[in-house]
């Protein structure tokens, strides 16, 4: 049955919402959701990006694999996480614990939150195009469940390096999108002040995405956004992901990577009349 939201709040006044400096972030989530979460650090080729968080969990006695883009609460935070852009090494970080994951059949749950990839110079010297793609083909055929949770902002190949699932949830204030309202208005109309009729017009919400066939769950907020029951809207999440991976891991692996493949190749489709 499809879930109908209400939510009377624009693109717009959801963008301020989820840019809101007390919206929860991951580290507020992972002790709410998970039990013994054990950080892992490096990518094993240049270093550890704090962009990107990632380790072993369990979540109601099952294992896990966290990953999960970090935003930070004040100046200081958002300069160790580097305003969640990551670096190549963030995603290759992400990869080698997702084939890590694989190898002892541990689900991966993804946490989305992220503006963008960063795009400075060094990430460019570092194979950031490449770490991004690389990531997209591998997660395509990762021979594990993978769980996906847009948590805030989903921007552009910085999210979708991570969104690459078999179920993809959406926090309901949330959203996706292939580039920044400010960005989008930037480059069509050369005018970054109309971020607000851009985000009116780019089908970025969660109902959006859901419509789209680009999710398959809503997961909901308490009114007002996450951060007036930081506690309610992780039981929200904790209840989506242990359901969903429950599910997933009854379904034989080659027929869940067809599924994960069919829904990538669905995902745009539309009829001529």
């Amino acid at each position: 049955m499809e879930q109908q939201y209400v939510n009377d709040l624009t693109p717009y006044e959801r963008l301020e919402l989820i840019r809101h400096k007390d919206r929860p972030t991951i580290k507020d989530y992972i002790p709410l959701i998970f039990d013994e979460f054990i950080e892992m650090h490096g990518d094993r080729y240049f270093g550890d990006d704090r962009a990107i968080i990632g380790g072993i969990a369990s979540i109601k006695g099952i294992p896990v694999t966290v990953i999960a883009e970090v935003k930070g609460r004040n100046i200081n935070e958002n300069k160790e996480s580097n305003f969640a852009m990551p670096h190549p090494e963030g995603y290759r970080k992400a990869l080698r614990l997702a084939k890590q994951a694989e190898k002892f059949h541990r689900p991966v749950i993804c946490f989305i939150d992220t503006p963008g990839a960063f795009c400075g110079v060094d990430a460019e010297k570092r194979g950031q195009g490449e770490a991004i793609a690389r990531n997209l083909m591998e997660f395509m055929r990762l021979k594990t469940p993978v769980v996906s949770v847009v948590l805030g902002e989903g921007g552009s190949g910085g999210a979708l390096a991570l969104g690459v699932c078999d179920e993809l949830a959406v926090l309901e204030n949330a959203l996706y999108c292939v580039i920044s309202p400010r960005g989008f208005a930037s480059i069509l109309w050369k005018d970054a002040s109309r971020e607000k009729e851009a985000a009116s017009i780019m089908k970025i919400t969660a109902e959006d995405m859901l419509k789209l066939g680009v999710a398959e769950q809503i997961i909901p907020e308490p009114f007002g956004g996450a951060q007036n029951d930081v506690g309610q809207t992780a039981e929200n999440i904790q209840d989506f992901l242990y359901k969903t991976i429950t599910e997933k891991l009854k379904i034989d692996i080659d027929v869940l990577l067809n599924e994960r493949y069919t829904k990538f190749r669905k995902i745009g489709e539309f009829t001529e009349m």
